[in-house]
C-alpha cells in the first residue's frame, strides 16, 4: 500500500487559501496541445488539473464538453492516452495535483486494479467516475486506496438526504454540483445555491469544491466564501473550441494558448 501524502491532501492542508481546478478535455484539439495546455494553466494560477477523458457517452457532460470528447475521440485518444499525458507531465517537472474525470466503462474495460496502479505509477493523484454511486464504488476505492489515489466523489442538490452519507465517505475532497443537469456555462447560478454548499461543508472532514455553471470571474468569486476551491469546464473547453484550428498548427499553438492562459488567470485571480 503507498503511503506517501496524497498531493490533495497536501494541497487543502491551508484551507485558508481557495483553489482554483480548470477542466480539459484529452486531444481536444489533440494531445500536444492539452500538454502545453495544462502547463500554462498552472503557470495562469490553477493548482489542480482535472483531465477529461473522452468518453462517447458522456451523460453528465453538456454540449460544449460532448464536442470537446467527440474531437479527441476522432483523434483516437483513449484511456492510456490519458495516463501517458499523466506521465508526460510528470516528467516535464509539473507537481501540480493532477485529477482524471471519466466514466466507468472506460475503467472497467481498462482493469480496475490496472487502472489504479497505472494511475500511481503515471503521477495521478486521484479520479472522479460521475456514474459511478457511492454504493458500488467498493473495488475501485479499494483498489484506490492500495495505490494512494482518491476517488473523488460527487454531491449534488439533488442529492438530499444522501449528502451525510456521501460527506462522511468522501476522501481527497467532495465535488459539490452546483446546478441542476448536465455541465455547462450558466447565466445565472441557483439562488439556494450557498445554502447547499454550507450544509455539504457541514457532512463532511474533507474539503470542497463547486463546479458545473461556473463561467466567470463574478461567479467565482460569488461562490468562493462558500468552498476551498471552484471549478470550471465548459467555459475553458469553449475557448479550446473557438482556438481549435490555431491549437492544432505549432506555429500558431503558443499564440492560443496564450490567449487561452490570460483567460484561466482572470478566473483563477477572482479566487483570493
Amino acid at each position: 500500500m503507498t503511503t506517501a501524502l496524497n498531493r490533495i491532501d497536501q494541497l487543502f492542508a491551508d484551507r485558508d487559501r481557495k483553489r482554483f481546478i480548470p477542466f480539459l478535455t484529452v486531444g481536444d484539439p489533440t494531445i500536444e496541445a492539452t500538454f502545453h495546455l495544462v502547463k500554462a494553466m498552472v503557470e495562469a494560477g490553477a493548482d489542480l488539473i482535472e483531465l477529461g477523458v473522452p468518453y462517447s457517452d458522456p451523460l453528465a457532460d453538456g454540449p460544449t464538453i460532448q464536442r470537446a470528447s467527440e474531437r479527441a475521440l476522432k483523434n483516437g485518444v483513449t484511456i492510456g492516452d490519458a495516463l501517458q499525458l499523466v506521465k508526460r507531465l510528470r516528467e516535464s517537472g509539473m507537481e501540480a495535483c493532477i485529477v482524471l474525470f471519466t466514466y466507468f466503462n472506460p475503467v472497467l474495460q481498462y482493469g480496475i486494479e490496472r487502472f489504479f496502479a497505472d494511475l500511481a505509477a503515471y503521477g495521478a493523484d486521484g479520479v472522479v467516475i460521475p456514474d459511478l454511486p457511492i454504493e458500488e464504488s467498493g473495488p475501485a476505492v479499494t483498489a484506490a486506496k492500495q495505490n494512494g489515489i482518491h476517488v473523488i466523489s460527487l454531491v449534488a442538490p439533488t442529492s438530499s438526504s444522501r449528502i451525510n452519507t456521501i460527506g462522511a465517505q468522501a476522501t481527497g475532497f467532495l465535488y459539490c454540483v452546483s446546478s441542476l443537469g448536465v455541465t455547462g456555462a450558466r447565466t445565472d447560478l441557483r439562488e439556494d445555491l450557498a445554502d447547499f454548499l454550507e450544509r455539504v461543508k457541514a457532512s463532511t472532514s474533507v474539503p470542497t469544491a463547486v463546479g458545473f455553471g461556473i463561467s466567470t470571474p463574478d461567479q467565482v468569486r460569488t461562490v468562493a466564501p462558500h468552498a476551498d476551491g471552484v471549478i470550471v469546464g465548459s467555459a475553458i473547453v469553449q475557448q479550446i473550441e473557438e482556438h481549435a484550428e490555431q491549437l492544432k498548427d505549432l506555429k500558431q499553438m503558443p499564440v492560443a494558448v496564450e490567449k487561452i492562459k490570460t483567460f484561466v488567470h482572470q478566473l483563477a485571480s477572482a479566487l483570493q
